[in-house]
């Protein structure tokens, strides 16, 4: 154990060297960090009062139930961090202890930060995983549907590795005439973030592809992490054609998965989702032509037989055809307005004969035909009913059925017996 220098100052006469604050804290210092066990020092604690501050370095407290100590990590150190930092996250921090003179305050140098309990990648994942769902990065209301039949599918991956045989493989044998474009990117290593956000960038400017498939083979997480990264997170959210997320086996997740417009398994499945096969296409588009042309037969046949009822309606409210009806009809009525006519007629003409006959019975003349006859006077024609309108010497007429008498009166008398005067003409009225 190292030794603390005494003696900076001369004793006196008077008692025991006097030391100024600073003179104490330096030999502290040095004490503390020559001292071994505080050079290499692992510390568990909550991470308290944390601020990352724009120089870049983070500042903030570990404690516990008991105590605490001042901790500072300095850029060139937490630029390595995979994960951020933050209040109330236990962790295990590796450095030196060392004393700041400013302050008069020991702290730890943090060298190393691992979140306790959990690696620092998994703890990562999952503040990011956070944070861009927060933001609506995994809303799937945003994502896009694959093309049914693209014309060029693009593929980010390495050029080297399996994943990229499996993907120009199966693209080619379900679709044997689609393009295939590949922008080469590193996939694996510090630099691979930015080497995939850079592919996706140029197939989207200068590709023309309609869909991209971004993946590579099974690895670690370590290994996939470059797919975890918020810069490529980003990059694929901002893509304006649809992406296919296919990084390493069915049971490893990425955040590209979560950002990408639809996620694959592995990457030959993914290049079975970019496309269809083109042998069931054509069998499915000759089975579509068989039914078509039998639904365009039915179609042919019900017009057919629409127009046929049709031509029948038109022709049953034709004009010539109504026209031919009403004369044939009119043919059937004729004989019966004839019949009908005549039966009125010779109706009307009994009727007309026995008003006659009754007129002829009730008329003068037919009165004169059985033995009467009627007397007027010759001069105003009028009839002679009364003796009282006749006078002695007066001319009258008096008129029998064939003809006409003058006869002047020479004597007129009033009254008489006129049953007796007409007895002998009684017995043939009475016959009538």
């Amino acid at each position: 154990m190292s030794q603390i220098p005494l003696g900076i100052e001369e004793p006196t006469a008077a008692g025991p060297p006097v030391y100024s604050v600073s003179e104490v804290t330096r030999l502290l210092k040095r004490y503390v960090e020559g001292e071994p066990l505080f050079r290499y020092i692992t510390v568990c604690g909550e991470i308290s009062n944390f601020k990352h501050h724009s120089s870049g370095h983070m500042y903030f407290v570990l404690k516990d139930a008991q105590s605490s100590i001042r901790c500072v990590m300095f850029r060139s150190h937490n630029g390595r961090l995979r994960f951020l930092p933050e209040n109330g996250l236990e962790v295990y921090a590796t450095g030196s202890i060392g004393i700041y003179e400013t302050g008069g305050l020991y702290q730890l140098y943090v060298e190393y930060l691992e979140p306790r309990g959990m690696g620092d990648l998994h703890l990562a994942f999952q503040q990011l995983k956070d944070k861009l769902q927060e933001e609506g990065l995994f809303d799937p209301a945003r994502k896009r549907s694959i093309p049914f039949l693209p014309r060029r599918v693009g593929v980010v991956t390495s050029p080297t590795g399996a994943a990229i045989r499996d993907i120009v493989s199966i693209l080619t044998r379900r679709m044997p005439g689609v393009d295939i474009l590949v922008a080469p990117a590193q996939v694996q290593g510090r630099e691979a973030a930015a080497s995939i956000v850079a592919a996706l960038e140029a197939l989207t400017q200068w590709g023309e592809v309609d869909v991209i498939i971004l993946g590579r083979g099974g690895g670690s997480l370590e290994d996939l992490w470059p797919f975890n990264e918020e810069l490529v997170a980003r990059a694929v959210y901002a893509c304006p054609v649809p992406i296919i997320s296919a990084v390493g086996h069915e049971t490893d997740i990425t955040i590209c998965d979560f950002v990408a417009d639809l996620r694959a398994p592995t990457p030959s499945g993914a290049a079975e989702l970019a496309v269809p096969v083109t042998a069931d296409l054509q069998a499915g588009l000759g089975e579509m032509e068989t039914r078509l042309h039998r639904a365009l037969l039915r179609g042919c046949q019900h017009k057919r037989e629409r127009i046929t009822h049709l031509g029948r309606m038109l022709k049953s409210y034709s004009p010539d055809d109504m026209i031919r009806q009403k004369r044939q009809r009119l043919d059937e009525l004729t004989p019966r307005l004839l019949s009908a006519v005549q039966r009125h007629v010779a109706s009307e003409k009994r009727e007309l004969e026995m008003v006659v006959q009754r007129l002829d019975n009730l008329s003068p003349l037919s009165v004169l035909t059985r033995g009467y006859a009627i007397a007027r006077d010759s001069v105003s024609m009028a009839p002679i009913v009364s003796v009282t309108q006749a006078n002695t010497g007066m001319g009258v007429d008096v008129l029998l059925q064939d003809g006409i008498l003058q006869v002047e009166v020479r004597h007129v008398e009033k009254g008489g017996n006129h049953r007796q005067a007409l007895a002998p003409n009684a017995g043939e009225e009475g016959e009538d």
